[in-house]
């Protein structure tokens, strides 16, 4: 998943364009390691009877780390005939580091199965990529500036991938979209971050109810065998509020 990168984890970084990200809040909050066995399967269908997985929303995430303002992300999803389209925008500052900026827009089918992602990402250089799923394939391309764009193919055990990209974290709340209610327990997904280019998989289990914040809410522990990280959903399943203890990093709807 995504981490949020100090110094002695840089070298974990894919790409060089990423590396140079992780001198502030842009390398963000989860690196995937890449597996070295097969990932657990997902099930794509969903029981009968089920919620629907999507509703629009639209809104702005505030993030701090330690307690201190570093940026924010608008973000919005909503349906466009018979897909959904997820977009955000984040930018963010760190003292003594680079303005950070990130795009991502990424488009899912009505059950929460991925199509098509867009991002780009800007530091000290700008980068831009794409990924297009089919079935339980993931074509990835990034362009870091160089004479040809980076290529990797990565199959997966389920088409209903995680999308989880540097330093957009709404897309957390898309996640939790995707886990199943009406199952509940720990339920594990594949998981791709397109900036890194790296997969991996990560476990979604709901605990009930906590307080978070100045409120209540059901709260998700989303891990990899690196991190955890806790998200905070209203009765309506909206992210309301995301939490790295490890790294004092708070992601708070305004």
């Amino acid at each position: 998943m995504i981490e949020m990168i100090g110094k002695n984890d840089r070298k974990n970084m894919k790409l060089v364009f990423v590396a140079a990200l992780a001198a502030s809040v842009a390398a963000g909050i989860f690196c995937i390691r890449a597996a070295s066995a097969p990932l657990p399967s997902a099930s794509a269908a969903r029981p009968a009877g089920s919620m629907p997985v999507f509703s629009a929303d639209k809104g702005k995430l505030s993030i701090t780390i330690n307690g201190q303002p570093v940026g924010s992300e608008d973000f919005e999803i909503s349906p466009s005939g018979n897909v959904w389209i997820e977009r955000s925008s984040m930018s963010a500052h760190v003292p003594g580091a680079p303005d950070i900026k990130a795009m991502g827009q990424l488009r899912l089918s009505a059950d929460g199965m991925p199509i098509h992602y867009d991002w780009s990402a800007e530091a000290q250089k700008k980068a831009t990529g794409s990924v297009d799923f089919s079935g339980m394939t993931a074509k990835c391309v990034a362009d870091l500036g160089a004479a040809s764009p980076l290529r990797k193919d990565f199959t997966f055990p389920s088409p209903l991938i995680a999308v989880l990209d540097n330093n957009l974290y709404y897309q957390f709340g898309v996640l939790i979209r995707v886990y199943d209610w009406k199952t509940g327990g720990k339920q594990t997904l594949p998981v791709l971050i397109p900036q890194d280019m790296v997969p991996g998989s990560i476990s979604v289990e709901s605990l009930g109810e906590q307080m978070a914040g100045n409120g209540k809410y059901e709260a998700v522990r989303v891990s990899s065998p690196d991190l955890e990280i806790m998200v905070y959903v209203d009765a309506r399943h909206r992210m309301m509020r995301l939490e790295v203890p490890s790294s004092n990093v708070v992601i708070e709807r305004e």
